[in-house]
């Protein structure tokens, strides 16, 4: 199986699109202070779940499915701020966190998987 066919890469990299056009309409100010931090949440997600593919052995890539975790917890954090502050619109708020949602279970289900492998690995 390629990284572009697992179905929690597809949706973490919809999540950077989404994020990205959110971004590029922020002004100045409120895109280097809120923009960046949450669009690197994001792609966090996205570049950690490549890494971790990409690694030979299943604890190596279980490192990187849990930093990819982590960033997507933060990414709700930053979805939060921009709602709660008025930076998005309700229907963006509620799509992003719709999508970060389905891609947290996702993930969790994932990483379960991979760790049920490392129980054969040698």
């Amino acid at each position: 199986m390629e990284l572009e066919e697992l179905e929690v890469y597809k949706i973490s990299r919809e999540l950077s699109r989404i994020v990205w056009s959110v971004y590029e309409g922020m002004n100045g100010t409120i895109k280097h202070l809120l923009g960046n931090q949450t669009l690197r949440a994001v792609d966090s997600i996205g570049a950690n779940i490549a890494e971790g593919y990409g690694r030979y052995h299943y604890l190596d890539s279980l490192r990187f499915y849990y930093n990819a975790r982590g960033s997507l917890w933060e990414s709700k954090h930053w979805i939060e701020i921009l709602y709660e502050r008025r930076l998005i619109p309700e229907n963006t708020y509620n799509s992003l966190s719709k999508n970060l949602d389905t891609l947290g279970l996702k993930l969790n289900n994932f990483i379960n998987t991979i760790k049920k492998k490392t129980r054969k690995e040698p």
